[in-house]
């Protein structure tokens, strides 16, 4: 069994301080197998999951069936609740467990819709947990050489070759099967493309129509098989609900969607002290990063897969209120990434897939916002560090610097 240990101590952190934790992200990331095997950290332990017939029937009976477990000694037990939202009143029983049992049990609960955002009806669920995502493999955590978060923020430009040719192959194996477990874990293409197959189907024409209630699924799919090709630029709803004969807040909606069921996510645009920014397009990405067939937009994707995870990872651990964004302007002169904190900026970032010259606008955006920069490249074996005003820019191989990302 694969050992998530990036997690797992983000799940011990987590519940040291709260007796309910929400545990987010996608269909088959492996939010089952990490949490099972946190369960088998407690002597007493039971899982239950809404999608076993077996165990959904228990529940309807007896919603507090937790109760009967048996224990093996005084410790105090940890009840996994594994799909818990897709019960209708989800929100309100996490409220009243919570308030009833979080003195004597432990909660952990998991799920593919995003837990924190799904539904808006019920009772709020504020101040009675706390909430982390597990995502698909990264460089970072692959790697298993990441840097604490005291030292990136004092020197996020640092970089070491070491290890580059083990490194540069797990990139390499990530490009071509994605970082979610079995088909990564395979070794194989053809059972990357089998899984990635039917994983879009399963999702977009089982849980995503079962639980949102989109009736048009057929145009959905359309939607999202359209998306690789749009990876890299901000995306024009307009445009998109032009090629689909369909209506914008159709396309809106269902962009949405996909970032409730994790099939993408989005970011948007930096617009403090950028003249003439852009302001409400946002660029896409999508997790299945083997189904980008440019090779630029395919490492652009990558890169940001990577911030994202350690973005939402330093979120969950309380080290801030970090965003990650892009920035453009009407003179169509871009920077791909940029990571704020608490509403500052604090790194900008550019992705080339071959060019080792840093770019025109990475330089122009850096002298603009006096903070340090980074060029990723996909293609190189070395790195450099360059003055650029009163500021320094590094320009590396994008998964040696990513590989040490905290």
């Amino acid at each position: 069994m694969e050992q998530r240990k990036t997690y797992t101590k983000i799940w011990k952190d987590l519940s040291s301080d709260k007796n309910m934790i929400l545990l987010a992200g996608p269909r088959q990331v492996g939010k089952t197998t990490l949490a099972q095997s946190i369960s088998r950290s407690f002597t007493n332990h039971v899982y239950f999951n809404w999608d076993i017939p077996e165990h959904r029937k228990n529940f309807l009976e007896n919603p507090t069936f937790f109760e009967t477990m048996e224990r093996k000694d005084p410790s105090r037990p940890l009840v996994v609740l594994d799909e818990i939202h897709k019960y209708k009143d989800w929100k309100n029983y996490l409220k009243g467990v919570y308030d009833a049992f979080s003195e004597d049990y432990l909660f952990l609960v998991s799920g593919s819709g995003r837990l924190d955002l799904y539904q808006k009806g019920g009772d709020s669920l504020a101040g009675r947990y706390l909430l982390f995502h597990l995502w698909p493999f990264t460089i970072s955590e692959r790697g298993r050489r990441s840097r604490d978060m005291e030292d990136f923020l004092k020197n996020p430009l640092f970089i070491t070759m070491e290890n580059a040719e083990e490194f540069k192959e797990i990139w390499l194996e990530l490009s071509e099967r994605s970082g979610f477990p079995e088909p990564f874990l395979s070794g194989r293409t053809r059972t990357y493309r089998r899984w990635s197959n039917v994983y879009t189907q399963q999702l977009i024409r089982e849980d995503v129509r079962d639980l949102s209630g989109v009736k048009s699924v057929t145009d959905m799919e359309t939607l999202y098989f359209l998306l690789p090709s749009k990876v890299g630029s901000p995306i024009s709803v307009p445009s998109l609900a032009r090629d689909l004969k369909v209506s914008y807040n159709s396309v809106r909606n269902w962009l949405g969607v996909f970032e409730r069921f994790f099939l993408t996510f989005s970011i948007g645009p930096w617009t403090k002290k950028i003249a003439r920014a852009i302001q409400k397009e946002r660029k896409v990405y999508i997790w299945d990063t083997p189904r980008i067939k440019d090779p630029g937009a395919r490492f652009e994707n990558m890169v940001a897969q990577e911030l994202w995870r350690a973005v939402t990872g330093w979120n969950d651990l309380g080290y801030g209120a970090f965003s990650l964004h892009f920035i453009k302007n009407k003179e169509q002169q871009e920077v791909d990434f940029l990571i704020a904190n608490e509403g500052e900026p604090l790194l900008l970032l550019e992705a080339r897939l071959s060019e080792t010259q840093p770019s025109k606008p990475l330089r122009k955006f850096q002298d603009v916002l006096k903070i340090p920069a980074v060029q990723l490249v996909g293609e190189s074996e070395g790195y450099r560090i360059l003055p650029n005003g009163s500021q320094l820019m590094l320009v590396a191989p994008g998964y040696q610097w990513l590989s040490l990302l905290p």
